[in-house]
Protein backbone atom coordinates (compact mmCIF):
# COMPACT_ATOMS: atom_id res chain seq x y z
CA UNK A 1 0.00 0.00 0.00
CA UNK A 2 1.31 3.50 -0.86
CA UNK A 3 1.95 6.05 1.90
CA UNK A 4 -0.86 8.26 0.59
CA UNK A 5 -3.27 5.35 0.59
CA UNK A 6 -2.18 4.41 4.10
CA UNK A 7 -2.83 7.89 5.43
CA UNK A 8 -6.14 8.18 3.59
CA UNK A 9 -7.31 4.84 4.96
CA UNK A 10 -6.41 5.78 8.50
CA UNK A 11 -8.19 9.09 8.10
CA UNK A 12 -11.34 7.11 7.40
CA UNK A 13 -10.98 4.95 10.50
CA UNK A 14 -13.79 6.82 12.25
CA UNK A 15 -16.20 4.84 10.08
CA UNK A 16 -14.80 1.62 11.50
CA UNK A 17 -15.13 2.35 15.19
CA UNK A 18 -17.31 0.19 17.37
CA UNK A 19 -20.86 1.51 17.64
CA UNK A 20 -23.29 -0.42 19.79
CA UNK A 21 -26.34 -0.13 21.96
CA UNK A 22 -24.31 1.53 24.67
CA UNK A 23 -23.96 4.60 22.42
CA UNK A 24 -27.18 5.85 23.89
CA UNK A 25 -28.61 9.22 23.11
CA UNK A 26 -27.81 12.01 25.52
CA UNK A 27 -30.93 12.80 27.61
CA UNK A 28 -30.05 16.51 27.47
CA UNK A 29 -29.21 17.20 23.82
CA UNK A 30 -29.78 13.93 21.94
CA UNK A 31 -26.15 13.50 20.85
CA UNK A 32 -24.29 10.17 21.05
CA UNK A 33 -22.78 9.30 24.44
CA UNK A 34 -19.44 7.44 24.30
CA UNK A 35 -16.78 6.15 26.67
CA UNK A 36 -14.36 8.91 27.75
CA UNK A 37 -10.90 7.72 28.94
CA UNK A 38 -10.24 11.07 30.61
CA UNK A 39 -13.11 10.65 33.09
CA UNK A 40 -13.51 6.85 32.95
CA UNK A 41 -17.20 7.36 32.28
CA UNK A 42 -19.72 7.73 29.47
CA UNK A 43 -19.94 11.36 28.38
CA UNK A 44 -21.47 13.72 25.85
CA UNK A 45 -18.90 15.95 24.16
CA UNK A 46 -21.56 18.54 23.29
CA UNK A 47 -23.36 19.38 26.53
CA UNK A 48 -21.12 17.76 29.16
CA UNK A 49 -23.57 15.08 30.34
CA UNK A 50 -21.80 12.15 32.05
CA UNK A 51 -22.83 8.68 33.14
CA UNK A 52 -20.67 6.98 35.76
CA UNK A 53 -19.40 3.43 35.20
CA UNK A 54 -18.56 0.93 37.95
CA UNK A 55 -15.19 1.51 39.63
CA UNK A 56 -12.78 -1.45 39.99
CA UNK A 57 -13.79 -2.01 43.62
CA UNK A 58 -17.47 -1.88 42.64
CA UNK A 59 -17.12 -4.25 39.70
CA UNK A 60 -18.20 -7.83 40.35
CA UNK A 61 -15.49 -10.46 40.37
CA UNK A 62 -14.46 -11.63 36.91
CA UNK A 63 -15.09 -15.33 36.43
CA UNK A 64 -12.14 -17.68 36.15
CA UNK A 65 -13.26 -20.32 33.63
CA UNK A 66 -12.14 -23.91 34.13
CA UNK A 67 -9.75 -24.77 31.31
CA UNK A 68 -10.32 -28.53 31.07
CA UNK A 69 -14.13 -28.41 31.11
CA UNK A 70 -14.32 -25.19 29.10
CA UNK A 71 -17.72 -24.15 27.88
CA UNK A 72 -18.62 -20.73 26.54
CA UNK A 73 -21.58 -20.54 28.92
CA UNK A 74 -23.05 -17.04 28.48
CA UNK A 75 -19.80 -15.52 27.31
CA UNK A 76 -20.68 -15.34 23.62
CA UNK A 77 -22.63 -12.11 23.96
CA UNK A 78 -20.85 -8.78 23.52
CA UNK A 79 -23.97 -6.98 24.72
CA UNK A 80 -25.02 -6.18 21.14
CA UNK A 81 -24.86 -7.69 17.66
CA UNK A 82 -21.33 -7.70 16.23
CA UNK A 83 -19.56 -8.81 13.07
CA UNK A 84 -15.96 -9.77 12.35
CA UNK A 85 -13.86 -8.32 9.55
CA UNK A 86 -10.51 -9.64 8.36
CA UNK A 87 -7.89 -7.44 6.70
CA UNK A 88 -6.63 -8.80 3.38
CA UNK A 89 -3.46 -6.73 3.77
CA UNK A 90 -2.12 -7.73 7.22
CA UNK A 91 -4.53 -10.52 8.27
CA UNK A 92 -5.74 -8.87 11.49
CA UNK A 93 -9.34 -9.58 12.53
CA UNK A 94 -11.45 -6.95 14.27
CA UNK A 95 -14.89 -6.78 15.86
CA UNK A 96 -17.35 -4.10 14.75
CA UNK A 97 -21.01 -3.23 15.06
CA UNK A 98 -23.19 -5.40 12.84
CA UNK A 99 -24.81 -2.34 11.26
CA UNK A 100 -21.52 -0.95 9.88
CA UNK A 101 -21.38 -1.08 6.06
CA UNK A 102 -17.68 -0.27 5.60
CA UNK A 103 -14.48 -0.40 7.62
CA UNK A 104 -10.73 0.11 7.47
CA UNK A 105 -8.13 -1.99 9.21
CA UNK A 106 -7.06 -0.14 12.38
CA UNK A 107 -3.65 -1.84 12.29
CA UNK A 108 -2.39 -1.10 8.79
CA UNK A 109 -5.04 1.28 7.44
CA UNK A 110 -5.98 -0.95 4.52
CA UNK A 111 -9.48 -0.64 3.08
CA UNK A 112 -9.27 -4.28 1.91
CA UNK A 113 -11.39 -5.72 4.69
CA UNK A 114 -13.81 -8.61 4.24
CA UNK A 115 -16.47 -10.15 6.51
CA UNK A 116 -15.46 -13.36 8.27
CA UNK A 117 -17.74 -16.33 7.76
CA UNK A 118 -18.11 -17.22 11.43
CA UNK A 119 -19.23 -20.83 11.73
CA UNK A 120 -17.68 -21.17 15.16
CA UNK A 121 -18.69 -19.50 18.39
CA UNK A 122 -16.65 -16.41 19.12
CA UNK A 123 -16.11 -15.86 22.80
CA UNK A 124 -16.80 -12.41 24.20
CA UNK A 125 -14.36 -11.00 26.77
CA UNK A 126 -14.97 -11.45 30.45
CA UNK A 127 -12.94 -8.42 31.48
CA UNK A 128 -11.55 -5.18 30.10
CA UNK A 129 -8.74 -2.80 31.04
CA UNK A 130 -10.34 0.54 30.13
CA UNK A 131 -8.55 3.34 28.32
CA UNK A 132 -7.05 5.79 30.82
CA UNK A 133 -5.09 7.78 28.24
CA UNK A 134 -7.40 9.87 26.06
CA UNK A 135 -6.55 11.18 22.60
CA UNK A 136 -5.35 14.57 23.86
CA UNK A 137 -3.00 12.95 26.36
CA UNK A 138 -1.75 10.54 23.68
CA UNK A 139 -0.85 13.50 21.47
CA UNK A 140 1.12 15.06 24.33
CA UNK A 141 2.94 11.78 24.99
CA UNK A 142 3.95 11.62 21.32
CA UNK A 143 5.45 15.12 21.45
CA UNK A 144 7.42 14.26 24.58
CA UNK A 145 8.57 10.97 23.05
CA UNK A 146 9.90 12.39 19.80
CA UNK A 147 11.27 15.48 21.55
CA UNK A 148 13.37 13.31 23.84
CA UNK A 149 15.11 11.41 21.04
CA UNK A 150 18.56 12.91 20.53
CA UNK A 151 19.22 11.35 17.12
CA UNK A 152 15.99 12.72 15.61
CA UNK A 153 16.60 15.77 13.35
CA UNK A 154 15.77 19.06 15.09
CA UNK A 155 13.57 19.96 12.13
CA UNK A 156 11.48 16.82 12.68
CA UNK A 157 10.94 17.70 16.34
CA UNK A 158 9.56 21.08 15.31
CA UNK A 159 7.31 20.11 12.40
CA UNK A 160 6.23 16.52 13.09
CA UNK A 161 2.59 16.22 14.10
CA UNK A 162 0.98 12.89 14.90
CA UNK A 163 -2.21 12.11 13.01
CA UNK A 164 -4.87 9.42 12.74
CA UNK A 165 -5.03 8.34 16.38
CA UNK A 166 -7.05 5.12 16.60
CA UNK A 167 -8.06 3.53 19.88
CA UNK A 168 -8.08 -0.28 19.75
CA UNK A 169 -8.64 -3.01 22.33
CA UNK A 170 -6.24 -5.97 22.06
CA UNK A 171 -7.15 -9.56 23.08
CA UNK A 172 -5.37 -11.46 25.85
CA UNK A 173 -5.73 -14.79 27.65
CA UNK A 174 -4.67 -14.89 31.30
CA UNK A 175 -4.07 -18.30 32.89
CA UNK A 176 -4.05 -19.40 36.54
CA UNK A 177 -2.76 -22.75 37.74
CA UNK A 178 -1.46 -24.65 40.75
CA UNK A 179 1.96 -26.09 39.87
CA UNK A 180 3.91 -28.92 41.49
CA UNK A 181 7.43 -29.51 40.18
CA UNK A 182 10.06 -32.09 40.95
CA UNK A 183 13.43 -30.46 40.41
CA UNK A 184 17.13 -31.09 40.11
CA UNK A 185 19.29 -28.00 40.53
CA UNK A 186 22.99 -27.17 40.58
CA UNK A 187 24.19 -24.57 43.09
CA UNK A 188 27.67 -23.05 43.05
CA UNK A 189 29.72 -22.18 46.14
CA UNK A 190 32.79 -20.00 45.64
CA UNK A 191 36.05 -20.36 47.55
CA UNK A 192 39.41 -18.65 47.27
CA UNK A 193 42.40 -20.82 46.29
CA UNK A 194 46.02 -19.68 46.28
CA UNK A 195 47.79 -20.19 42.96
CA UNK A 196 51.45 -19.31 43.37
CA UNK A 197 51.61 -15.65 44.44
CA UNK A 198 47.96 -14.87 43.84
CA UNK A 199 44.47 -16.11 44.69
CA UNK A 200 41.80 -17.39 42.33
CA UNK A 201 38.08 -18.00 42.82
CA UNK A 202 37.01 -21.61 42.38
CA UNK A 203 33.34 -22.68 42.26
CA UNK A 204 32.24 -25.97 43.76
CA UNK A 205 28.97 -27.26 42.27
CA UNK A 206 26.51 -29.34 44.26
CA UNK A 207 23.29 -31.06 43.19
CA UNK A 208 20.00 -30.51 44.99
CA UNK A 209 16.63 -32.10 44.31
CA UNK A 210 13.15 -31.86 45.76
CA UNK A 211 9.56 -30.69 45.23
CA UNK A 212 8.57 -27.08 44.54
CA UNK A 213 4.99 -25.75 44.57
CA UNK A 214 3.76 -22.38 43.36
CA UNK A 215 0.46 -20.85 42.33
CA UNK A 216 0.61 -19.01 39.00
CA UNK A 217 -1.71 -16.01 38.79
CA UNK A 218 -2.61 -14.31 35.49
CA UNK A 219 0.10 -15.58 33.16
CA UNK A 220 -0.70 -13.32 30.20
CA UNK A 221 -0.60 -14.30 26.53
CA UNK A 222 -1.39 -11.96 23.61
CA UNK A 223 -4.20 -13.83 21.84
CA UNK A 224 -3.36 -12.86 18.26
CA UNK A 225 -1.48 -14.65 15.51
CA UNK A 226 -2.18 -11.98 12.91
CA UNK A 227 -0.80 -8.77 14.39
CA UNK A 228 3.00 -8.77 14.28
CA UNK A 229 3.63 -5.04 14.67
CA UNK A 230 6.71 -4.80 16.96
CA UNK A 231 5.51 -1.43 18.26
CA UNK A 232 2.38 -3.08 19.65
CA UNK A 233 4.36 -5.80 21.39
CA UNK A 234 6.77 -3.21 22.83
CA UNK A 235 3.99 -1.36 24.65
CA UNK A 236 1.75 -4.32 25.52
CA UNK A 237 2.37 -4.46 29.28
CA UNK A 238 -0.75 -3.74 31.32
CA UNK A 239 -1.73 -3.60 34.96
CA UNK A 240 -4.41 -6.29 35.12
CA UNK A 241 -5.13 -5.39 38.74
CA UNK A 242 -7.26 -2.61 37.24
CA UNK A 243 -9.26 -5.12 35.21
CA UNK A 244 -13.01 -4.50 35.20
CA UNK A 245 -15.89 -6.79 34.39
CA UNK A 246 -16.63 -6.51 30.69
CA UNK A 247 -19.39 -4.11 29.77
CA UNK A 248 -20.13 -2.94 26.21
CA UNK A 249 -19.94 0.66 27.43
CA UNK A 250 -16.15 0.42 27.72
CA UNK A 251 -15.67 -0.38 24.02
CA UNK A 252 -18.14 2.19 22.75
CA UNK A 253 -16.34 4.28 20.13
CA UNK A 254 -13.36 1.91 19.83
CA UNK A 255 -12.43 -1.06 17.65
CA UNK A 256 -11.51 -4.42 19.20
CA UNK A 257 -9.13 -6.98 17.70
CA UNK A 258 -10.59 -10.46 17.58
CA UNK A 259 -8.55 -13.21 19.19
CA UNK A 260 -7.02 -15.55 16.60
CA UNK A 261 -4.85 -17.63 18.92
CA UNK A 262 -6.59 -20.80 20.11
CA UNK A 263 -7.09 -21.28 23.83
CA UNK A 264 -4.97 -24.45 23.90
CA UNK A 265 -2.22 -22.86 21.81
CA UNK A 266 -2.26 -19.97 24.23
CA UNK A 267 -1.83 -22.40 27.12
CA UNK A 268 1.13 -23.99 25.34
CA UNK A 269 2.79 -20.58 25.14
CA UNK A 270 1.86 -19.86 28.75
CA UNK A 271 3.56 -23.04 29.98
CA UNK A 272 6.84 -21.97 28.34
CA UNK A 273 6.68 -18.66 30.23
CA UNK A 274 5.62 -20.42 33.42
CA UNK A 275 8.61 -22.76 33.26
CA UNK A 276 10.96 -19.80 32.97
CA UNK A 277 9.21 -18.06 35.87
CA UNK A 278 9.35 -21.17 38.07
CA UNK A 279 13.08 -21.62 37.43
CA UNK A 280 13.77 -18.00 38.35
CA UNK A 281 11.72 -18.18 41.54
CA UNK A 282 13.09 -21.58 42.55
CA UNK A 283 16.67 -20.50 41.82
CA UNK A 284 16.29 -17.43 44.04
CA UNK A 285 14.75 -19.51 46.82
CA UNK A 286 17.46 -22.20 46.74
CA UNK A 287 20.27 -19.67 46.55
CA UNK A 288 18.96 -17.92 49.66
CA UNK A 289 18.13 -21.15 51.49
CA UNK A 290 21.59 -22.71 51.01
CA UNK A 291 23.58 -19.45 50.91
CA UNK A 292 24.91 -20.32 47.46
CA UNK A 293 26.92 -17.91 45.32
CA UNK A 294 25.61 -19.07 41.95
CA UNK A 295 22.68 -20.94 40.45
CA UNK A 296 23.42 -23.35 37.61
CA UNK A 297 21.16 -25.58 35.57
CA UNK A 298 17.67 -26.26 36.91
CA UNK A 299 15.60 -29.11 35.49
CA UNK A 300 11.87 -29.24 36.22
CA UNK A 301 9.11 -31.76 35.72
CA UNK A 302 5.88 -29.87 36.34
CA UNK A 303 2.27 -30.90 36.74
CA UNK A 304 -0.52 -28.32 36.38
CA UNK A 305 -3.76 -28.51 38.36
CA UNK A 306 -6.90 -26.40 38.69
CA UNK A 307 -6.16 -24.54 35.45
CA UNK A 308 -8.42 -21.57 34.79
CA UNK A 309 -8.37 -18.69 32.33
CA UNK A 310 -9.89 -15.34 31.49
CA UNK A 311 -10.33 -13.66 28.10
CA UNK A 312 -9.78 -9.91 28.46
CA UNK A 313 -9.28 -6.77 26.36
CA UNK A 314 -6.56 -4.14 26.88
CA UNK A 315 -6.20 -0.68 25.26
CA UNK A 316 -3.72 0.77 22.77
CA UNK A 317 -3.47 3.85 20.53
CA UNK A 318 -2.08 3.55 17.00
CA UNK A 319 -1.03 6.62 15.00
CA UNK A 320 1.53 7.91 12.50
CA UNK A 321 3.39 11.03 11.45
CA UNK A 322 5.02 12.13 8.22
CA UNK A 323 8.48 13.62 7.70
CA UNK A 324 10.10 14.28 4.33
CA UNK A 325 7.46 12.23 2.49
CA UNK A 326 7.95 9.16 4.66
CA UNK A 327 5.33 7.80 7.08
CA UNK A 328 6.41 6.61 10.53
CA UNK A 329 4.07 4.49 12.68
CA UNK A 330 4.02 4.27 16.46
CA UNK A 331 1.90 2.85 19.31
CA UNK A 332 0.94 4.12 22.76
CA UNK A 333 -0.26 2.01 25.67
CA UNK A 334 -3.77 3.25 26.41
CA UNK A 335 -3.39 2.57 30.13
CA UNK A 336 0.22 3.43 31.03
CA UNK A 337 1.13 5.86 28.23
CA UNK A 338 4.27 3.98 27.16
CA UNK A 339 5.30 4.88 23.58
CA UNK A 340 7.15 2.79 20.97
CA UNK A 341 7.79 3.40 17.30
CA UNK A 342 10.22 4.37 14.59
CA UNK A 343 11.46 7.92 14.09
CA UNK A 344 13.65 9.66 11.49
CA UNK A 345 17.38 9.77 12.23
CA UNK A 346 19.87 12.56 11.61
CA UNK A 347 23.03 11.27 9.87
CA UNK A 348 24.93 14.32 11.17
CA UNK A 349 24.06 13.55 14.79
CA UNK A 350 24.98 9.89 14.33
CA UNK A 351 28.32 10.85 12.75
CA UNK A 352 28.99 13.28 15.61
CA UNK A 353 28.26 10.59 18.20
CA UNK A 354 30.63 8.16 16.46
CA UNK A 355 33.34 10.84 16.31
CA UNK A 356 32.94 11.61 20.01
CA UNK A 357 33.19 7.90 20.79
CA UNK A 358 36.40 7.55 18.78
CA UNK A 359 37.93 10.59 20.49
CA UNK A 360 37.06 9.15 23.91
CA UNK A 361 38.76 5.86 23.03
CA UNK A 362 41.86 7.67 21.81
CA UNK A 363 41.98 9.77 24.97
CA UNK A 364 41.56 6.70 27.17
CA UNK A 365 44.39 4.92 25.27
CA UNK A 366 46.70 7.94 25.68
CA UNK A 367 46.00 8.12 29.44
CA UNK A 368 46.78 4.42 29.80
CA UNK A 369 50.22 4.99 28.27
Amino acid sequence: MSENAFSEALNNIEAAKTVDITDTKCPNCGATVKYDPATLSMSCEFCGYTKSLPKPEESKEIEEIDFNSYKLKGGQSWGTAKKSLVCQQCGAESIYDEAETAANCPFCGSTSVMPVDDKEDVMAPGGVVPFEVDKKKAEQLFKSWIGGKWFVPNEAKKVCEAKNFNGIYLPYFTYDSDTTSSYNAKLGFDRRVKRGDHYETVTDWRNYSGIYEEFIDDMTIYASTKTTDPNIKSVSTFDFKKLRTYSPEFVAGFAAERYTLGLENGWTQAKVKIQSLLKNHLGSKLRKQYHADKVGTINLSTSYDNITFKYVLAPIWLANFKFRDKVYNFAINGQTGKVAGKAPLSPWKIALAILIGILCLILAWMLMD
